[in-house]
């Protein structure tokens, strides 16, 4: 039998997926996922364990298999994305350090950043795209490791997500432009690992060898470890190919650069981004990402937060998931009486969350309202300073597991006050895995029109939202901007 089947695996912020595909229709024919539990622990640190990244990916994959049957002898090539940064750290035996990954929310190296960042921010920035930040794998393994941890024999490889996923599948590592970029660790000029990110870090003798090669996109890097095929129900011998960073797998999935599409990515993390020419000076953006197409950049405005503020009030509330939060949230009108949420519960450069104008007579509706508006407020903040540096984001997706709800993307086209288009598929990181593995076997480009494409649909605005939607607009964004010194106040106090 002609094999025909691709698989995309994608390890997100909070679960683990595995799609399968059929390659000539782009038909699913097989979908599972799994919760990957993190741990908070004090001082802003989240972690997952090495056995419950193990656990997911062997049951998404058994159960593909399971629902593929005689049709996984079809499986031509499968792919893996993942969430950026983050620190996955393996020692001398390849083992996740201390049993332990940490995520790309995690804060505890967030005074560090900012020191980094007064240091050596407008250099870097220069160099590699992004000021430092809390949740780069060089900060955090100089917070939690040390810098002398290489000299230790503490610290042997570093890794990002996709790739750790691709070295339990088949032994071998290597990565991608996307994640080393976004990662703050590839020159932007030359797409190849910089020295000057590393040396920045603080940590003795780190550098290049730590990671895998940077390859291509869509290259097959091994093949299915006959042990790993075991374990899930596959065939052993599977080409493996790495894919890209989740959010440019997402863009992949739904053909955004072919499109000229920008997205906003209602996902744990505030995603906005578009790609656009190289452009000299830099745009005052918050990363410019090298993803490995010469001419090109992909432009990002990002937030550690998104759906984690409306998944943290869940739980403060007690409430079953985020969708019942915004069912809460749409009972009482825009702007929850006078009460506002600065949405940053993951914090990051020194912001913080909390409510704003809380009085005796609100209410735990007026609490969700709050909360989902700002959300949404947000997306649009973000993505209206994209537009300001002069990149083309008239044309915008909606992704992500928020954008599974209608509500939050008609109230981002209320504040965005123009049409926007909604991916409603929460499994497009996984599509866009799906489709690296298509590439590597030379049999899509993902252009617009491709039948692997995600299907989307636009929203319209209502005109009679447009007036009050832009005074909230308008009041969210100077609430932002008159909190910042008090941020920073805050920020130097707890240093």
């Amino acid at each position: 039998m002609k094999p025909n089947i691709l698989i995309g695996v994608d390890m997100g912020s909070s679960s683990l997926k595995a799609l399968a595909l059929e390659a000539a229709s782009g038909r699913t024919v097989a979908l599972s996922r799994m919760p990957l539990p993190h741990d908070r622990l004090a001082g802003g640190g989240c972690e997952v364990g090495a056995h419950a990244i193990r656990e997911a990916l062997t049951h998404v994959l058994r159960d593909v298999a399971r629902q593929l049957g005689p049709r996984t002898a079809e499986v031509r090539a499968m792919a893996c994305t993942g969430h950026g940064a983050g620190l996955y750290a393996l020692d001398v035996n390849g083992q996740l350090l201390g049993g332990r990954a940490v995520a790309s929310t995690d804060q505890r190296a967030d005074a560090r950043a900012r020191a980094l960042a007064a240091s050596h921010g407008a250099q870097l920035f220069e160099e590699v795209g992004c000021s430092p930040w809390p949740g780069q794998p060089t900060v955090i393994a100089a917070e939690l490791l040390g810098a002398d941890a290489v000299q230790r024999g503490e610290l042997r490889r570093l890794l990002f997500a996709k790739d750790y996923l691709g070295f339990l599948l088949t032994g071998e590592i290597a990565t991608d432009a996307s994640d080393a970029s976004t990662a703050g660790l590839a020159s932007l000029a030359t797409g190849n690992w910089s020295q000057a990110a590393f040396d920045a870090s603080g940590i003795a003798e780190l550098g290049a060898h730590a990671f895998g090669p940077i390859v291509p996109s869509g290259t097959v890097i091994g093949k299915l470890r006959p042990s790993e095929a075991a374990l899930c129900g596959l065939p052993a011998g599977i080409p493996v190919a790495t894919g890209a960073i989740d959010l440019l797998a997402s863009m992949t999935a739904i053909g955004a650069e072919a499109r000229g599409r920008a997205v906003s990515v209602f996902g744990t993390w505030c995603v906005n981004a578009v790609v656009g020419p190289v452009l000299e000076p830099k745009p005052a953006v918050a990363a410019i990402v090298n993803f490995g197409h010469t001419n090109e950049r992909l432009y990002m405005e990002n937030s550690p937060s998104s759906m984690a503020n409306i998944a943290w009030l869940a739980g403060v509330l007690a409430l079953p998931d985020s969708r019942a939060v915004v069912d809460l949230a749409m009972t009482v009108p825009l702007g929850a009486g006078g009460l506002r949420f600065l949405p940053f519960v993951n914090g990051g450069g020194g912001v913080t969350a909390g409510f704003v104008g809380l009085k005796s007579h609100h209410t735990r509706a007026d609490m969700a309202r709050a909360v989902v508006d700002s959300v949404a407020a947000l997306h649009a903040r973000h993505t209206a300073r994209l537009a300001a540096a002069g990149l083309a984001v008239g044309e915008t997706t909606v992704l992500g597991g928020g954008a599974g709800d209608a509500r939050l993307v008609r109230l981002l086209v209320a504040f965005l006050g123009r049409p926007v288009e909604r991916c409603a598929d929460d499994e497009t990181g996984a599509r866009g895995a799906a489709i690296y593995a298509a590439m590597s076997q030379g049999l899509d480009d993902a252009a617009q029109g491709s039948p692997l494409l995600a299907p989307c649909e636009v929203i319209e605005p209502n005109a009679r939202d447009a007036s009050a939607h832009a005074d909230f607009n308008a009041g969210f964004n100077e609430l932002i901007d008159s909190m910042s010194p008090v941020f920073t106040h805050l920020a130097g106090g707890a240093r």
